[in-house]
């Protein structure tokens, strides 16, 4: 019996006491899958090779060695990375992220052909593929809008992308058996506060509405609305605000989706999502972490993330309808570390909810013993879950956190150092 199986069974024990079955925590645990955002390894750049700056509020800083510089190099990143994160993982591309360009052919005809290396990639390894739109850093994000634009040709233009992502979606759903996620997040809004504030909300709206008329049945394809408070160049008015997606996503019937990095400081992502849920019963989360604004730095497991997943395994039966992308971008350090911190925080912060003894706290919340379940919750902080999360990376044959490192600076030597 190896050490960390010893002290899985002291732990397990200690749990039990608590009426916390270990054991079928981590089960759960490996089920809950994690898309693993792509735009990491490529600083968001995609692979279309016209030349675009990066525009629509998106800023990546730092100059750390070995970007992927195409999807084949991506994929190679990523195939690193997914051997040092547990658990079930999906991979999440942007819709520039494409494996070939044709002559003539746009983003607002994009097909499946586009995306066909992550097609037979993911179908090779059983690995779940969502993707999102990509409404900006190109020439037709025009003075910042893209759906909500008042030329009803750029508007045509992204509308037509948005259809298009949305069909490779499905095919991608019909390779894999399993539906894939698509969200839409556009990053229309204005410097400074605009005159007229309705007309673009009310172009969103019918934008929206003509994308999704193609009805695309969800066990292939899931849609999701995404909103922002603000961003770079769009710190007065953004179309898509929260008020405006909760709304949208209630009667269209979509999926909302919650972006850790979008919101005000002081607002916190995990008291929202029991809001949604116990109306529609589903939602995305797009997990980053924002330092003073929306700055998407890799995700700690700090109180915030802990809350997001505290909620999420208490909202959604084990997370089954409460879908998890992260959504982080760094530069400065290294790409494939970047993905692994921050994916291994993540499944953290799920299994120390998984492990609360969450009947004890809910016990003592009906007696309306207030003080017990405050002394209790302060007392599991104490609990050995980093016995468990050891126990669970070493049954999943993954390295711990101490040798998680060491593939990951032996790949930068041989590969990234010698990307120009």
């Amino acid at each position: 019996m190896s050490r960390a199986e010893k002290a899985f069974e002291i732990a397990r024990e200690i749990y039990s006491e608590h009426g916390v079955d270990a054991a079928k925590a981590i089960d759960i645990l490996d089920k809950i899958p994690i898309s693993i955002h792509a735009w990491q390894g490529d600083d968001v750049k995609g692979f279309e090779s016209t030349g675009h700056s990066l525009t629509g509020g998106c800023q990546v800083t730092g100059s750390y060695p070995g970007c992927a510089r195409n999807s084949e190099e991506l994929r190679a990143d990523l195939e690193l990375a997914l051997k040092l994160i547990p658990g079930t993982s999906r991979v999440c591309l942007q819709g520039h992220e494409v494996d070939v360009m044709f002559p003539g052919v746009d983003r607002d005809a994009f097909t499946i052909d586009n995306f066909a290396g992550w097609l037979n990639w993911s179908k090779e390894r059983g690995i779940g593929m969502d993707i999102a739109p990509a409404y900006y850093s190109h020439p037709k994000l025009d003075h910042g809008l893209s759906l909500s634009h008042p030329d009803p040709g750029i508007r045509r233009f992204w509308i037509n992308h948005g259809k298009a992502i949305r069909r490779v979606a499905e095919a991608f759903g019909k390779a894999q058996g399993t539906p894939s996620v698509c969200n839409q997040w556009a990053p229309d809004g204005f410097k400074d506060t605009p005159a007229d504030k309705l007309s673009p909300r009310i172009r969103l709206k019918e934008a929206l509405d003509e994308m999704f008329a193609d009805v695309i049945d969800e066990k292939y394809e899931l849609d999701c609305v995404e909103p922002k408070l603000f961003g770079i160049g769009v710190e007065s008015y953004t179309v898509g605000s929260n008020d405006f997606y909760l709304m949208y996503a209630a009667k269209a019937n979509k999926l909302m989706c919650f972006d850790s990095g979008h919101f005000h400081p002081t607002e916190d992502v995990g008291d929202k999502i029991s809001a949604v849920v116990a109306q529609q019963g589903r939602m995305l989360l797009h997990v980053s972490r924002g330092v003073h604004w929306d700055s998407d730095h890799v995700i700690l497991l700090n109180d915030e993330l802990l809350r997001i997943a505290r909620e999420t395994v208490r909202c959604c039966n084990g997370g089954t309808n409460i879908y998890i992308c992260l959504d982080y971008f760094d530069a400065s350090i290294n790409r494939i570390a970047a993905w692994t911190i921050g994916a291994r925080n993540m499944r953290k912060a799920l299994l120390i909810a998984l492990l609360e003894p969450y009947n004890e706290l809910v016990q003592l919340e009906q007696n309306w013993d207030f003080t017990g379940r405050m002394a209790h919750s302060e007392m599991s902080k104490a609990l050995p879950w980093t016995d468990v999360w050891q126990f669970y990376c070493e049954k999943n044959g993954m390295p711990d956190d101490y040798a998680m490192m060491e593939p990951i600076r032996a790949y930068e030597k041989k590969v990234l150092l010698n990307r120009d």
